[in-house]
């Protein structure tokens, strides 16, 4: 995929999975909900986590999008990241707006998911993911031949 491309296809998709080193030495993949910043992607998690724990253990992640039902129709971008992790409450809160906003329906967030959004933030981090490499893949422009 073009970077055109990668970027209309994440505004499309709602969930990224997460891959972080676990600490036993095995990944441990969990989904997020994200938004992007300037074409970086940025998520936040509660700071307690096990993804919060392994990214200050090592500061990298695996991050894949993909969609399609059938094995023409499969498209994604995986991306290896390096990744800052974000503790200023103001900071996660501002983030917390911006993802509600984009999952939240349509439209600004009102005053009680505000409130819920400033409660959480102390209690989260602000993960923003420095790609490093990328593959992407789109079945659909195979044309059939597999």
């Amino acid at each position: 995929m073009t970077d055109e491309e990668v970027a209309a296809f994440l505004d499309e998709q709602r969930t990224v999975v997460c891959a972080t080193n676990g600490p036993r030495g095995w990944p441990h993949l969990m989904p997020l909900w994200y938004v992007t910043r300037n074409g970086e992607l940025w998520s936040w998690t509660y700071a307690a986590s096990q993804k919060t724990r392994n990214l200050e253990r090592d500061p990298r992640a695996t991050l894949q999008v993909e969609a399609g039902e059938t094995y023409d129709q499969l498209r994604g971008v995986m991306f290896e990241c390096d990744v800052t992790l974000h503790r200023d409450a103001d900071a996660v809160a501002a983030l917390g707006v911006e993802i509600f906003t984009r999952y939240g329906g349509g439209g600004e967030p009102g005053e009680e998911v505000r409130a819920m959004v400033a409660k959480q933030a102390p209690k989260r981090v602000a993960l923003q993911f420095h790609e490093r490499r990328r593959a992407t893949w789109d079945h659909r422009k195979l044309g059939g031949v597999y």
